[in-house]
């Protein structure tokens, strides 16, 4: 019963992550960092420490008294993940959220699937896996083989997308996705998506916070038989301190080259549409993590938990993809090599997924 409210909450984290740049559009007239950067200071400073101080007593606390090294990782990862997520941003505009998404998370899964374990090769650290050992036990091979299916299912994505950018007119391209541009599109989505895995190490980094949240609620329910439900949204406060500081620094950079400070107070736009779209685009984005945390504090599987929450997003994201017509007009070809590839990478997905799986029992 845990595993299925596990998944359950998994899928309402990823159908957050899938929807979330859907309010986005309905923005005008303001520049992209504007209503980024508006979106985001909902997303990274203002909800998780709302949601720790409703959920978390003394989180401060807790904080407070982690290690340097501790805090300072969950920081730079969070940095890092920062980055990732401006190029994701950029990755919509170019690409559209079906073929945007499918390439950039499918870089992420795969990304998030190999780094680690090559890392821990060179610097092996005591219960974690390299790379040697995935290519020596079946459980590796079979995490291997789905990030094989994964690299095939972003062919196939690519492929969609170059045929598409072949068959459509410029205007009909730009009809649902008014920025499309398959080059820049796709350096960026690999580039973010490789990057957007540094949340996930975050996470892991930040660990003894949540062991400390759940220590702490457990003394207060000796009775619980299950791990605190919410215990890491006291990691989120610091990895995402860190994911504003780079999106802050970029969007500034942006605001002083293209003098777009005004937008904030510009009448001549619709400020109070813009404003609760930008808030309502980053408060649903924060709640795909807050029911991420959820769903693996329910499975017990950082790993597993990972790669299902990036499957949900691909499918939630490929299903607005084809309701907002970004596929609309391309041949059959077309349609069934992006298929082809959504269905490839969801595949690998639940291969990495059920390889480590077979590695905790």
């Amino acid at each position: 019963m845990q595993a299925i409210f596990g998944v359950i909450y998994h899928f309402i984290g990823g159908f957050a992550s899938g929807s979330f740049y859907i309010p986005f559009r309905k923005v005008r007239s303001w520049s992209w960092e504007t209503y980024w950067l508006t979106g985001g200071l909902f997303s990274w400073l203002i909800m998780p420490p709302l949601m720790a101080w409703l959920t978390i007593p003394d989180f401060g606390k807790i904080i407070s008294e982690t290690s340097s090294s501790t805090f300072c990782w969950t920081f730079i990862w969070g940095m890092l993940w920062g980055v990732g997520g401006l190029m994701y941003g950029l990755g919509m505009r170019y690409l559209g959220m079906s073929l945007g998404n499918s390439v950039l998370l499918g870089f992420t899964s795969a990304f998030g699937a190999l780094a680690p374990a090559i890392y821990y090769d060179f610097a092996p650290v005591a219960g974690k896996t390299g790379f040697l050992e995935l290519l020596q036990t079946g459980w590796g091979r079979t995490v291997l083989a789905g990030v094989l299916v994964c690299l095939i299912g972003i062919y196939y994505c690519g492929k969609a997308g170059f045929l598409k950018e072949k068959e459509l007119p410029e205007e009909k391209k730009k009809e649902s996705v008014k920025e499309f541009n398959l080059t820049k599109g796709l350096v960026v989505c690999i580039v973010s998506g490789i990057l957007s895995a540094c949340f996930n190490y975050g996470i892991e980094a930040g660990a003894p916070m949540a062991q400390a949240a759940n220590a702490a609620w457990k003394a207060q329910h000796p009775e619980a038989t299950i791990n605190f439900l919410f215990q890491n949204n006291v990691i989120y406060v610091v990895l995402l301190w860190g994911g504003l500081t780079s999106n802050l620094a970029w969007c500034l950079f942006l605001h002083f080259k293209n003098k777009s400070f005004r937008d904030y107070t510009d009448k001549k736009t619709p400020l109070l549409n813009n404003y609760l779209f930008a808030a309502l685009a980053g408060i649903t984005w924060f709640m795909q993590y807050l029911f991420y945390g959820m769903g693996e504090s329910k499975l017990g599987n950082g790993a597993s938990s990972w790669i299902l929450h990036m499957a949900f997003i691909i499918l939630v994201a490929n299903i607005w993809g084809f309701v907002m017509g970004e596929w609309k007009g391309v041949s059959n070809t077309t349609r069934r090599n992006i298929l082809v590839g959504v269905a490839a990478i969801i595949l690998s997905v639940v291969l990495v997924g059920y390889g480590n799986s077979l590695n905790n029992n």
